[in-house]
């Protein structure tokens, strides 16, 4: 019996080779190869500048820092996502309103008007599975309201609107490199704004707040001592990681192209089954397709459930759909929090084994017994 996982990371002799010879090079915590890796991602998703992190985790983090949320602050975000995007604001002892989502799982426009309050800070916008949210329409929402966007785009290197990347976008928007995600430095994150002194204090929060970084210290003729100008945090990426994803971000355009072809694979596949949502892109959008899900309706004639076990059964890994943060232990104490629509698409949806370098006969094993499922 083969065994298929849902992901797997695009990583091969060039990315060995560059760890290696960062290791030799004797840098390997933050620095010259940190610095190339963000000039390289903010030229390619078209930002002024991009800051590196440890994880995509961190990077919403500080950006709810240098965003100026503060305790008591209310920010509006999906529950439907992953559970950082909620923690990120309680990191600040500040409140996540949740909203619920559209049938594409990204956030409704609509619902999360209604949650604005004179307490309300900034919308918290997701990508949900690489898939575009309406950037636009809450960008004049927000600014109708005085409010801050933040984008986490963990999900969608890669995606655009109209044709423009998203990370070009917005003021904070956060990317992960976790191995789940398109591209991968093994863990990390990264923030992309065209603001200077958004940049210049997320540099900063990011290794202690120190007023001089390594890096400058190493280079400079003189002795510098440094400051530590405010509470500040170890959210570094290091060199290995960095030159990991340098190499990573030229295979970007290819992995995308692979994945996209894959996805498509489903949903020719798939669209003979009227009990199966499949993903739909807007107009105007464009899908990196990080992750492929399909909703089962009331007439699925087998549950989710028993769908993913007979699937791991055959050697097939499947995960659940989005989870929702407001049904979590740690959020139990928002218990009067109702989400129908993020409920159910979260309690019937299943992400399908997506990866850029599947096989055909990979993906022929998973399709043939999908079939071999629903048609029993």
């Amino acid at each position: 019996m083969r065994k298929i996982p849902i992901a797997l990371p695009c990583l091969g002799k060039e990315e060995a080779q560059a760890a290696y010879d960062t290791i030799l090079s004797g840098w390997v915590t933050q620095g010259p190869k940190v610095a190339e890796f963000e000039t390289k991602f903010a030229e390619y998703v078209g930002s002024k500048y991009a800051v590196a992190v440890s994880n995509c985790t961190t990077a919403l983090h500080l950006s709810m820092i240098v965003a100026g949320i503060k305790a008591g602050d209310e920010v509006i975000c999906p529950s439907m996502s992953f559970i950082a995007t909620a923690n990120s604001i309680k990191y600040e002892n500040a409140i996540p309103v949740f909203a619920e989502v559209d049938s594409d799982y990204n956030l409704n426009l609509e619902d999360a008007k209604s949650k604005i309050t004179s307490k309300t800070k900034a919308i918290l916008l997701v990508h949900q599975i690489g898939m575009p949210a309406n950037i636009a329409g809450f960008r004049k929402l927000c600014d109708e309201h005085n409010l801050v966007l933040i984008e986490d785009a963990a999900c969608a290197i890669g995606s655009s609107i109209d044709g423009k990347r998203i990370g070009s976008h917005s003021d904070f928007v956060c990317f992960s490199f976790h191995p789940r995600k398109v591209i991968t430095t093994g863990d990390g994150g990264m923030v992309t704004t065209s603001n200077p002194q958004f940049t210049e204090r997320l540099k900063q929060l990011r290794q202690h707040a120190m007023s001089v970084n390594d890096r400058v210290r190493h280079e400079s003729t003189r002795v510098i001592f440094e400051e530590h100008l405010e509470l500040g945090y170890n959210y570094r990426m290091t060199d290995i990681q960095a030159s990991v994803g340098i190499h990573q971000l030229n295979k970007l355009d290819s992995i995308v192209r692979d994945s996209r072809e894959i996805a498509h694979k489903y949903i020719q596949d798939l669209e003979k089954y009227d009990f199966i949502k499949l993903p739909i892109e807007p107009e105007g959008t464009f899908s990196n397709f990080q992750s492929f899900s399909i909703y089962f309706d009331k007439n699925s004639p087998i549950s989710r459930n028993d769908f993913m076990q007979s699937m791991l059964d055959l050697g097939i890994s499947t995960r659940r759909g989005i989870m929702t943060a407001h049904r979590e232990p740690a959020f139990a104490y928002m218990n009067e929090v109702q989400l129908p629509i993020s409920e159910d698409l979260s309690d019937n949806s299943v992400l399908l084994p997506l990866y850029a370098q599947m096989s055909n006969d990979d993906f022929n094993y998973v399709m043939s017994n999908i079939d071999l499922i629903l048609t029993t």
